[in-house]
C-alpha cells in the first residue's frame, strides 16, 4: 500500500513535466531506458552522449545535468564520459508498490544552449518476495447439513511483486472433501475459495486441517503457506423455549442498584453446544438499557439504576433466548415500579410581598402552590404555618394557598414577623417542606408622642443671666421614620396675665428650655405652662406635659427694719424705770427680709451703745434687755445701735438706732432734755421720768379697754374670729408695712401685731406678714409660739 500511495505523487510529477516540456520553447527529446531493480550503485544505464547524438565531451562543455521529479538523484551523470549510471540500489516495491510497470520521470538539462530532453527510467522487477498469508491458520465452522457445491471464500496472500512475480496460484493440501478454486477481482487480483465437493458428517469427523499454498509466477517461484482449521457443526434443527412467555414482578423505586428484578429460563432439547442458551435484550430502548441488565448466561435481571416511580410507572422488557445455532426464542417480562415516599412537598410561589402597613387586616401576602409527585398517601399533604402568629392560609383551588393577615398588625410591638409555611405529606415516613417568609411591617403615624414624665418641675436661681438653659423636656414616639420626628413647642398659658413669651423658650429640636430674662423671686416665685409635643406625621400627633418652673431665692435684699422707725422723724424713746431687773425687755426690734430661706433667717447683735455692758440684744428674735440692776450713777439718757444681719451668702445687714430713757418711775414726766442741760436739771430728771411713766400706764390701761371692747365685738359679729387679731379699724394700725406691687417682693403683705391678753408690759409677741387671699390667723395660738417666728414668706421677728 505505501508503494502504491508512492506512485500517485509520481504520476503528477510526470503530468508537470509534460506540461513544461509543453511550453519549452527549447528543442527536446523523448528516451526510455530501464535498469534491473536491485541492481548494485553505478550499474550503467545508457551512454547519453551517443543516444543524444553528442560528441564526448560536449555534455560537461554545455552544463548538462539530470534532475529527478522528486528532487532524489536516483541517477548519476558522468559528464566526462556521457554514461548515465544508478546513484543507488533501487527497489520496484518501495517506488512504485503494486504498480506495473515502474517507471521513474527525469529531465536531461543543458545550459549552453538551454534545452531540455525528457527521459524515464523503468525499474524491471525481479522476484524477490514471497506470497504472505496474514494469518497463519484460517479457522471455518461449517454445519454438518452444508449443501454440496457451497464455496467458502478464504483471505488471498500477498505479495509485493509485480507482474508474473506476484501469486498466481492457489492449491490446497489433499483431501476428499474441498477443492481449490480460483476466482478474480475487478482490480486484477485473485482470491482463493474452498468448495465442498461432499456433505460433511460431524459424528463421522468433526474437524479437519488442510495446507493451504500461494504460488508466485517467478522463476524459480516462490510461495507461501496458511493451515485451514474446518470445525464441523452440528445441525440445529430445535430452537429454545422460556418456561413463561410473560413474566411479570414489582420493584420498589428505593431498590439499590445491583438489586436482582426477575430470573428468565429458556431449555434447548438440542445438544452440546445447540444446547447452550444466551440470554439478551430484544429491541430494547435505550432507557431499558440504561436501567436494567441481564445475564447472558443465567437470565437474571438485576437493576443497573435507580428507578423513579415519577418518571416511569413500568417497564416491558423483550428477552431473546438463542443457541449457538443462531435459533431463538422471545420472551416478555413486566416490571411494575411500586411507588415509595421519596420526594418531598414542593411549595412553589407564584406572588411575595414582603412588607405591609401596620393596622391592615386582610392583607394578602403571598400566593403559592403545593404539589408532591409522589402517588397515593405519599402525595397527599397537609400546610400549616406557625402558631400565635396573626396570619392565616387560606385553601384555593388546584392546591394553592393564600397567606392573610388575620387582624390589624401593631408595628411597634413587633416590626418583623419570620413566618414559616410547612407543607407535610402523608407518607411513611412524613417528608416536609419548609419556606421561610420574613415580613416587614411598615409603619404608619397611629402613636402619639408622650413626654418622658406628665410634669416637669425645673428650679432656676434668680436673677439669672439671659438665655440660660433651665431644663428640658423629652417626649418620644413609638412610630418610625418621619413619623417618630417630634417637634416642641409652648402652649398658649391659661394664665391670660402670665407674659409667657417673654419669660422662656423651647428648642423645637431638642426640647431644651431656655429662659429669656433674668427672673426675680420677690417679684415671681413660680410659674407653670404646657409643652406641646408634635410628630413629623400624617396626620399629625400630639401630646402635652406641664412644666412648673421654681425660681430659687438669691440674697439679694437686704433687712428691713420694722421697729422702732428709721425714717427720719423724731426718735421714739424706750422708758425703763431704775428698779427694773436684770433682763428686763426694754424693747424689741421688729425687722424683715424680702428674701426667703436662710436668706431670709435673721441674727441680731449690739454694735454700740452708750454705756457698754447695761444692755444686751438677743440675737435670735431682736429684744433688748437689761443686762444688770441700774442704778443712779448710770446716766439717764441712751443710745443703742444694734446690726440685723441676714444668713445669706454673702451676708445683708442693716442697723437700727434706740433711744433709751431711764425713769424713777412712769408717773415722771416726760420731759427730753438736750444733752447740753445744765447739772441741775439732771437732778430733776427723775420727776420728768414719772411724768412719762403715769402718761404710759394711763395710755396703756385706755388702750387695753379699747381692746377688750374690740375683742368682744369681733367675737359677737363673727363667731370663727374668737381671740383673733383687731381689723385695720381697731385701735392699733394693722398695716405696718405694704409692699404691694413695690420693692422686690412678688406680692402684697399685711404685717399684724399682737398683744398678749394677760400682759402686764408693752412688749409685742407676734408680728407676721397677712396674705390677703388667706383666713387671718389667731393670735391666740401664735402667741403661743416662740417669740421669734420663720413664715413660709421668709420672714424672721
Amino acid at each position: 500500500m505505501e508503494a502504491r500511495g508512492f506512485s500517485f505523487p509520481r504520476q503528477r510529477q510526470v503530468l508537470f513535466v509534460f506540461v513544461f516540456w509543453g511550453v519549452s520553447s527549447a528543442g527536446s527529446g523523448f528516451g526510455r531506458y530501464s535498469v534491473m531493480e536491485e541492481a548494485e550503485r553505478g550499474s550503467f544505464v545508457v551512454n547519453l552522449a551517443k543516444d543524444l547524438g553528442l560528441a564526448e565531451g560536449e555534455l560537461a562543455a554545455r552544463g548538462t545535468r539530470v534532475v529527478s521529479d522528486d528532487n532524489k538523484q536516483y541517477l548519476l551523470l558522468d559528464s566526462q564520459t556521457g554514461n548515465l549510471l544508478t546513484n543507488e540500489k533501487l527497489d520496484r516495491e518501495q517506488l512504485c508498490g503494486s504498480t506495473e510497470p515502474c517507471i521513474l520521470y527525469f529531465q536531461i538539462l543543458m545550459d549552453d544552449p538551454f534545452q531540455i530532453y525528457r527521459a524515464e527510467l523503468r525499474v524491471k522487477d525481479i522476484n524477490d518476495h514471497s506470497p504472505v498469508f496474514r494469518d497463519k491458520e484460517i479457522v471455518l465452522k461449517i454445519s454438518e447439513n452444508t449443501a454440496e457445491g457451497t464455496a467458502f471464500r478464504l483471505e488471498r496472500a500477498q505479495d509485493p511483486d509485480g507482474g508474473l512475480n506476484s501469486i498466481q496460484n492457489y492449491t490446497i493440501s489433499p483431501n476428499s472433501f474441498f477443492h481449490i478454486k480460483i476466482s478474480g477481482s475487478d482490480e486484477g487480483r485473485i482470491y482463493p475459495e474452498l468448495v465442498l465437493d461432499k456433505a460433511l458428517d460431524r459424528e463421522e469427523q468433526g474437524e479437519l486441517s488442510l495446507t493451504l499454498t500461494a504460488l508466485d509466477g517467478g522463476s524459480p517461484p516462490r510461495s507461501g503457506t496458511s493451515t485451514v482449521h474446518i470445525v464441523v457443526l452440528d445441525v440445529n434443527d430445535n430452537a429454545p423455549q422460556f418456561t413463561q412467555a410473560l413474566y411479570e414482578t414489582q420493584a420498589p423505586e428505593n431498590s439499590p442498584v445491583g438489586s436482582l428484578i426477575v430470573k428468565v429460563s429458556a431449555g434447548d432439547v438440542d445438544l452440546g453446544v445447540n444446547a447452550e442458551v444466551s440470554y439478551s435484550f430484544f429491541d430494547a430502548s435505550e432507557d431499558i438499557l440504561t436501567t436494567f441488565q441481564i445475564n447472558p448466561l443465567s437470565g437474571e435481571i438485576f437493576l443497573r439504576e435507580l428507578l423513579d416511580y415519577e418518571l416511569v410507572h413500568s417497564y416491558k422488557i423483550n428477552i431473546q433466548a438463542m443457541d449457538s445455532g443462531g435459533l431463538s426464542a422471545r420472551c416478555t417480562v413486566l416490571v411494575e415500579v411500586l411507588d415509595t415516599n421519596d420526594n418531598p412537598p414542593e411549595l412553589i410561589i407564584s406572588s411575595l410581598f414582603n412588607s405591609v402597613a401596620e393596622n391592615s387586616p386582610g392583607m394578602v401576602l403571598a400566593v403559592f402552590k403545593i404539589k408532591d409527585r409522589d402517588s397515593g398517601e405519599n402525595g397527599k399533604m397537609v400546610c400549616y404555618i406557625q402558631d400565635n402568629l396573626p396570619f392565616f392560609l387560606k385553601p384555593s383551588v388546584d392546591n394553592f394557598y393564600i397567606l392573610m393577615t388575620e387582624g390589624a398588625l401593631d408595628r411597634e410591638r413587633q416590626a418583623e414577623y419570620n413566618i414559616t409555611i410547612t407543607v407535610t405529606d402523608l407518607g411513611i415516613p412524613r417528608l416536609k417542606t419548609e419556606h421561610s417568609i420574613t415580613l416587614q411591617v411598615s409603619d404608619i403615624n397611629d402613636n402619639a408622642p408622650a413626654f418622658t414624665q406628665t410634669s416637669y418641675t425645673l428650679f432656676v436661681r434668680e436673677n439669672n443671666s439671659p438665655a440660660l438653659h433651665i431644663g428640658s423636656v423629652s417626649a418620644t414616639d413609638r412610630d418610625s421614620g418621619t413619623n417618630a420626628q417630634v417637634t416642641y413647642s409652648l402652649l398658649p398659658p391659661q394664665d391670660p396675665h402670665l407674659p409667657l413669651a417673654s419669660l422662656v423658650s423651647i428648642n423645637a429640636d431638642n426640647g431644651h428650655l431656655f429662659a429669656l430674662r433674668s427672673l426675680d423671686y420677690e417679684a415671681l416665685q413660680a410659674f407653670e405652662f404646657r409643652v406641646g409635643a408634635t410628630d413629623r406625621g400624617s396626620p399629625a400627633l400630639s401630646s402635652e406635659a406641664l412644666v412648673r418652673v421654681l425660681v430659687l431665692d438669691a440674697n439679694d435684699n437686704s433687712p428691713f427694719v420694722l421697729y422702732p422707725l428709721q425714717n427720719g422723724s423724731a426718735p421714739c424713746t424706750e422708758l425703763v424705770p431704775r428698779a427694773a431687773e436684770p433682763g428686763y425687755l426694754v424693747t424689741k426690734v421688729v425687722a424683715v427680709d424680702g428674701d426667703s430661706g436662710q436668706n431670709a433667717w435673721l441674727s441680731f447683735q449690739l454694735l454700740k451703745a452708750t454705756e457698754p455692758g447695761l444692755f444686751g440684744v438677743w440675737a435670735h428674735n431682736g429684744e433688748v434687755r437689761t443686762a444688770r440692776l441700774l442704778s443712779e450713777r448710770d446716766a439717764a439718757k441712751h443710745r443703742l445701735l444694734v446690726l440685723v444681719k441676714d444668713n445669706g451668702e454673702p451676708p445683708r445687714s442693716a442697723t437700727a438706732t434706740l433711744h433709751v430713757l431711764l425713769v424713777d418711775g412712769f408717773s415722771q414726766p416726760y420731759l427730753p432734755l438736750p444733752e447740753t442741760a445744765p447739772a441741775q436739771a439732771q437732778a430733776d430728771s427723775l420727776t420728768v421720768y414719772l411724768v412719762v411713766a403715769l402718761a404710759s400706764v394711763s395710755s396703756l390701761f385706755l388702750f387695753s379697754v379699747l381692746l377688750f371692747v374690740a375683742v368682744r365685738l369681733c367675737r359677737r359679729s363673727r363667731a370663727d374670729s374668737v381671740g383673733r387679731c383687731l381689723g385695720p379699724e381697731g385701735p392699733f394700725p394693722r398695716h405696718l408695712v405694704d409692699v404691694s406691687g413695690t420693692g422686690t417682693l412678688s406680692q402684697s403683705y399685711q404685717y399684724e401685731v399682737c398683744l398678749m391678753r394677760d400682759s402686764e408690759t408693752r412688749e409685742f409677741r407676734f408680728l407676721k406678714p397677712i396674705n390677703p387671699h388667706l383666713q387671718p390667723q389667731s393670735c391666740e395660738k401664735e402667741i403661743e409660739e416662740t417669740s421669734t417666728l420663720h413664715n413660709s414668706f421668709g420672714f424672721n421677728y
